[in-house]
């Protein structure tokens, strides 16, 4: 309950002090891609399905396939330069808002992503809502690992405490991790 207090006190922070950056990434990605935000169906809490909001950092044409199957080609120059400072991630802080994720929690997955539904739903781990940064996230550990990814999120929710909670958000605003990586050459 505390920790959801502090996600709620957080994300409505967040949004308001960001407002002009996402009004600024808003218009950018306007030019960018016609198209700024991404809405996807994700794997919330107890399985049940939410729309998770990002920036857009992919070709509107680009196939809705979990981020280590995407074809690099296919993601824009700003939308690099939107991965690259995780700024893409913004929009999640409504989402953590709407109570649909944590700031820190396991990644949400796709529906698709079935093995890795598997492995996290044999560990509790989508008893917990997903976050938008977490254990995985900081080392590197991605969805295309998904037995690793679950035992990695079992063992983060397990030993989940308030120090752990503010220690992934540094981590993560300092740049510590570095996505789902994307296929290159394709």
């Amino acid at each position: 309950m505390l920790i959801r207090s502090i996600d709620l006190t957080l994300a409505g922070i967040g949004l308001l002090l960001g407002a002009p950056v996402f009004f600024l990434l808003l218009i950018v990605g306007l030019f960018d891609t016609g198209s700024p935000l991404f809405v996807q169906e994700r794997v919330g809490l107890r399985k049940k399905p939410f729309r998770l909001v990002k920036f857009r950092t992919m070709n509107v044409t680009a196939k809705s396939v979990a981020t280590h199957l995407a074809n690099s080609s296919d993601i824009t120059s700003f939308g690099r330069f939107l991965r690259k400072t995780k700024l893409d991630e913004l929009p999640q802080l409504w989402n953590v808002f709407m109570g649909d994720m944590s700031i820190v929690g396991p990644r949400p997955c796709l529906f698709s992503q079935e093995e890795l539904i598997m492995e996290r739903e044999v560990r509790g781990v989508l008893d917990a809502r997903p976050g938008i940064t977490g254990l995985a996230q900081v080392n590197g550990i991605d969805m295309s690992t998904p037995k690793l990814l679950a035992e990695t999120d079992q063992r983060m929710l397990q030993s989940l405490s308030l120090k752990m909670y503010f220690k992934m958000i540094l981590l993560t605003v300092a740049g510590k991790g570095s996505g789902d990586r994307i296929r290159t050459g394709m």
